[in-house]
């Protein structure tokens, strides 16, 4: 049986991989990229099925360093399958799951039915992550050998920091043999002491329990010394504090190995979005005084912070940018902000919600696609995250000029814990492309189940 061959023609390919900019006609034959090449007549591709992609942007499928699929363990919260839709449906081909499940990814066990399930349910490719400790409880190294064996891409304990600085620099010292990162939640807990949102303003104002920002720059600053200490790869998440950028920029000057990513919600989002008005400030509080779906760990920030985020990542301080997709059944948020557990439900909006920093001039589109393609791809060592010629067919067709609004009831994922609900984003992934096969197309649906390994 002759490959399936696709011709997308017409649109502006961005490959930040390969420096290309322009237009031009993608060629795919099979799961891979044949060719990049100059946009030709229909009848040159008889032999093709063609996706016009006139006035849009062709580029490789986005990746995702930072994902909670909740599977196995919390299913009513998302599933692989949903959570692949989920990604589909934002342009992200590929996904790194974080070790949070119901059991943890502390074992080759659990790491190859988490692969297993993604083989069979996921539209796209999912990567497991490790955790660092059994349990992810800190006092005890989960077998890092036996979990890289088994295929993961780096060691977390997701939202449980390391806090026993001898356990952080033994792990960081196995994993320099294995060649992977360590991924630290960054986050002090005797300076978070409890707080539920980032310490200031608005906190005082709500009366709700702040937390310093020094909570998270005092552990960046630790694990980068210790990194600096073993010679290892550090991935710092979700970066979102002026302190973190003065340690990392410093870091980075003196040769340490580390890299780090920042979410779609720290980068458009500031403390106001507590109240729940889309940013704007009410006159007065009351009794419904905020959302809780702004609560997230590490908190919304104030603008300077939101500020200085933007900046690195347009510099390219910060390196990436990754979801930390985090779904949530209703009755997680439907509580008092004390109560409500911490996450967004990311991946649907990514991608629009941060071209509104393009739209204002504060990042170049071609750094927002290298940041979610062969940025992270890079940090993976992949093969994935451009569109070069024998490399994996994945693509992301975009919209830029696409106006719609979101309503997290129609999202893909299991979860709406969006604080976006109601707000009109501009630009839209149209089309999403796996290994050859159409994953994801706004016009259309997707497949009930498509397994990733096919």
């Amino acid at each position: 049986m002759a490959a399936r061959k696709l011709a997308i023609t017409g649109g502006r390919v961005i490959d930040p991989k390969q420096g290309f900019d322009g237009l031009a006609d993608v060629l795919i034959s099979g799961d891979v990229i044949e060719d990049v090449t100059s946009c030709s007549s229909m009848e040159s591709y008889e032999d093709y099925e063609v996706v016009n992609a006139s006035g849009k942007i062709v580029a490789p499928g986005f990746v995702d360093l930072h994902t909670h699929l909740r599977d196995p363990g919390q299913e009513w919260k998302e599933t692989i399958l949903s959570g692949t839709r989920a990604a589909a449906h934002g342009g992200f081909t590929t996904v790194c799951a974080m070790p949070n499940t119901d059991p943890v990814q502390d074992s080759a066990a659990v790491v190859d039915d988490v692969t297993r399930r993604a083989s069979h349910y996921g539209l796209i490719r999912v990567l497991p992550i490790g955790a660092i400790s059994k349990g992810q409880k800190g006092k005890h190294l989960s077998p890092m050998g036996e979990l890289a064996d088994a295929g993961v891409i780096g060691f977390s304990d997701d939202g449980n920091p390391v806090s026993d600085a001898n356990l952080m620099r033994q792990a960081l010292s196995y994993s320099v043999g294995l060649g992977l990162p360590i991924i630290n939640h960054a986050e002090e807990k005797q300076i978070a002491a409890g707080g539920v949102m980032s310490a200031g303003r608005v906190a005082t104002r709500l009366g709700l329990a702040g937390m310093p920002v020094e909570a998270e720059s005092v552990m960046v600053s630790r694990d980068l010394d210790l990194a600096d200490l073993e010679g290892a790869r550090l991935h710092i998440p979700h970066i979102s504090t002026i302190g973190s950028l003065i340690a990392l920029r410093s870091a980075k000057e003196r040769g340490v190995d580390v890299t780090a990513e920042v979410t779609p919600h720290h980068l458009t989002l500031n403390d106001d979005w507590v109240f729940g008005l889309h940013g704007d400030v009410p006159d007065a509080v009351g009794l419904e005084a905020y959302d809780t779906n702004t609560k997230v760990n590490p908190p919304l920030r104030s603008p300077d912070h939101v500020n200085a985020v933007i900046e690195a990542l347009s510099e390219g301080l910060i390196d990436v940018i990754a979801t930390d997709h985090a779904p949530h059944a209703v009755t997680d948020k439907a509580c008092t902000y004390n109560e409500a557990a911490y996450g967004i439900n990311v991946l649907e909006t990514a991608f629009s919600s941060v071209f509104a920093l393009v739209d204002a001039g504060k990042v170049s589109i071609n750094r927002l696609i290298e940041s979610l393609t062969s940025g992270p791809a890079g940090i993976l060592n992949k093969d994935i995250g451009t569109l070069t010629k024998g490399y994996s067919a994945d693509v992301a067709i975009i919209d830029l000029g696409k106006k719609w609004v979101v309503v997290p009831e129609k999202f893909e994922s299991k979860s709406t814990n969006s604080p976006l609900s109601g707000l009109e984003l501009k630009s839209r992934v149209i089309i999403t492309i796996y290994r050859g096969e159409i994953v994801f197309s706004l016009a259309g649906h997707l497949p009930e189940t498509h397994g990733a390994d096919r």
